[in-house]
């Protein structure tokens, strides 16, 4: 089960962003940080065991694990993420992600700047 919250956090109130979202048996959970036209963030959980199937996103992403290890694939080459680990996801790349054990994750998407 995928399930995305769409409501942004609070602005100009401090948060303990590993605290904004649980964890939930069988599941990955996403929370939306700030949704606009130029990019978003959001926080993601993922249960043990759980996956994000391989997907194309056609802009650059960020990922910051903020809780346990996350298993990354991109292109075909694998990464182990760890606690304080973060890596980009090229534009266009085929990546997925793997729960061997749970974790948390922010993900920054910018969609702006390819005009460049």
């Amino acid at each position: 089960m995928h399930k995305i919250e769409k409501t942004e956090l609070e602005k100009s109130k401090s948060h303990i962003i590993v605290e904004i979202i649980e964890y939930m048996h069988n599941a990955v959970l996403s929370k939306t940080i700030i949704k606009k036209l130029s990019g978003n963030i959001t926080v993601t959980s993922f249960d043990a065991g759980e996956e994000l199937a391989e997907r194309i996103s056609p802009f650059d992403t960020y990922i910051q694990i903020i809780d346990g290890v996350a298993e990354l694939t991109i292109d075909k080459k694998n990464f182990k993420l760890n606690l304080g680990d973060g890596i980009i996801i090229p534009a266009h790349s085929r990546h997925r992600f793997d729960a061997n054990e749970q974790f948390k994750m922010i993900a920054t998407v910018i969609k702006s700047g390819y005009e460049d």
